[in-house]
């Protein structure tokens, strides 16, 4: 059968609304239509242009990347019509957003204030969970947007790096160690020292690392944060080696930092769902922070 000519306006708002709420009803429902609406419009699309754009899996609709090609066209399309005829009222945006609380302590609600200073029609909801709430939450479409430390992987979550960061050893000022511009592995042997729980790759990485250099630090106490591990060091418990990132970012009140000597390394991502596109506030939010996070001296962009 041949394809029609002609354009269909209705369909390129069904599509567009499934690609932004990823159901028939909440496409219907930002329409004012029936879901069998929706449908219909979506089956006249396919057969118009002759392509899959969604596939059933596990009773959801999943758009194919033929739907997300043509979404991106119709971009400029949606942008000309909201020039032409500007917004009756002042829409909201909303941006779900997910972070550690390393993460969400201050740097990510630092950006959150001034990414809504200079876009007041957004709104952003966050939610502070361990790494797994935020890979699973991301997963389950409850979240536009997460930020992790870990190379955490699932279906249905994507990884975007942001940031590579060196270990550090975080330490009172007036400590000793404090007079050395770099830590190595045996200068904190006999050392009071703040840990990483053993759920974390990290500690093992750090254990395998000592005990190739004959060190055996005094373990104090341990905790699951590198938040939890500063605080317990400018309580006196000792040193810990921790990401850099965040941290470093922020004057720390009687701690200092100095690289360790090591090749452990971190990476930070952003996560975001894989079956659908990022919405225009999580794009935005993400450029946003990669544009406004300072330099440090342990730390780079990728």
């Amino acid at each position: 059968m041949a394809r029609k000519s002609w354009h269909s306006f209705s369909e390129y708002q069904a599509l567009r609304a499934m690609m932004e709420g990823n159901t028939t009803a909440s496409a219907a429902r930002r329409l004012g239509l029936s879901q069998p609406a929706i449908s219909r419009s979506l089956s006249n699309l396919e057969s118009r242009v002759g392509m899959t754009l969604f596939e059933r899996e596990s009773g959801r609709l999943i758009p194919t990347a033929a739907a997300v090609r043509l979404n991106a066209r119709l971009d400029a399309l949606f942008a000309a019509l909201d020039e032409i005829d500007g917004p009756n009222e002042t829409v909201q945006e909303t941006l779900r957003l997910i972070a550690p609380p390393t993460f969400a302590s201050e740097f990510i609600v630092e950006h959150i204030a001034s990414f809504l200073k200079s876009s007041p029609d957004c709104y952003i909801s966050l939610e502070i969970g361990t790494s797994e709430d935020v890979i699973s939450g991301v997963q389950d479409d409850r979240y536009d947007l997460g930020i992790i430390g870990v190379e955490l992987t699932r279906a249905g979550a994507k990884l975007i790096p942001f940031r590579r960061s060196l270990a550090v050893c975080a330490m009172p000022p007036d400590h000793p160690l404090a007079r050395k511009t770099s830590i190595r592995p045996a200068d904190l042997d006999g050392e009071r020292m703040v840990a990483q729980s053993y759920r974390h790759a990290r500690r093992a990485q750090l254990d395998k690392l000592f005990h190739e250099h004959g060190t055996n630090p005094q373990i104090t106490c341990e905790t699951s944060t590198s938040t939890a591990s500063i605080d317990l060091v400018r309580m006196g418990m000792g040193v810990a080696i921790v990401n850099s990132f965040p941290s470093a970012q922020f004057p720390q009140k009687n701690v200092v930092f100095r690289p360790f000597a090591s090749a452990i390394t971190y990476q930070t991502y952003f996560t975001a769902p894989d079956h659908r596109p990022l919405s225009r506030t999580a794009r935005h939010f993400m450029r946003h922070v990669r544009f406004h996070t300072p330099k440090d001296e342990f730390s780079e962009t990728v």
